[in-house]
Order: C-alpha cells, then structure tokens, then sequence
C-alpha cells in the first residue's frame, strides 16, 4: 500500500516547517490568528495542492493529445464555513489557458478527466465540498 510521510516542527510563534521529502514548506497563522504571516496557512496550502494537482493532470493529458497551449493559469476560491471547524464547503476552480480553438474541447475533456478520474486531491475535497470548475480562453 502507498503513503506519504511529512515531519511538522514546531518553529516558535505559530509557526511550523513541514519535511515534504527534499522540500520544506514554512505555515504560520496570520496576524490576526496570533501569527506574524511568514508562511502560508495550512488551508489555503489545500488549495495550491487542489491546483498542483489538477493542473498536473491536465497538463499530462494535453501533452498526450499533443495539444500546444499557453499562458495556464488557475484561481482556486475556497468558501468557508462560519461555524468551527470552519471547512470550506465551496471551492471553485477557473482554468484560464491560451490554446487554438480547435483545441478547446480537449482542453473540456482533460479537466473532466482531472476532475472525475485522476486527480486524488479533487475526489478528497468532493467528499467535504461542492467543487466547481470553468474554464476560460484567454
């Protein structure tokens, strides 16, 4: 069976230094959650890994339709809850690329690909959250 391990310290204020492999990943809480904002905060890393790993998916698959693009970018939105644990219970994604015309439906299919097959991160957050997708041309 597959894992994946991380190491977390402790680094003083609010702060933590995730071990991610050979990477390090700094989180702190903001100023007004008793942080001083030297990092990003645990949630909003759900986000970037929701758009790492969506947008490898789609990258992978547009390299394997042979498909030339541009210009990708993502927005990740994350609603969250009022009441604690505050969970996001939204999250929307808007894939904004630079590719032909003639390519656009295949650009469609490698995010329904991403969103209904491939991406792990995408199926964990379907099982807490509504998640939108939409795509624009640029």
């Amino acid at each position: 069976m597959a894992s994946h391990f991380i190491t977390t310290k402790f680094t003083g204020g609010m702060a933590f230094n995730a071990g991610i492999g050979d990477h390090e990943v700094l989180m702190d809480a903001s100023p007004t959650e008793g942080g001083i904002d030297s990092g990003p905060g645990p949630k909003k890393l759900m986000l970037t890994s929701l758009a790492g790993c969506t947008g490898i998916d789609v990258v992978s698959i547009l390299n394997k339709m042979k498909v030339s693009f541009s210009d990708f970018t993502m927005d990740v939105e994350g609603f969250l809850t009022e009441e604690h644990p505050r969970i996001y219970h939204q999250v929307k994604i808007v894939y904004k690329i630079k590719l032909t015309e003639a390519d656009r439906s295949k650009m469609e299919k490698a995010v329904g690909l991403s969103e209904d097959k491939y991406c792990g991160v995408m199926a964990m957050f379907k099982a807490f959250a509504k998640v939108e997708t939409e795509i624009k041309y640029e």
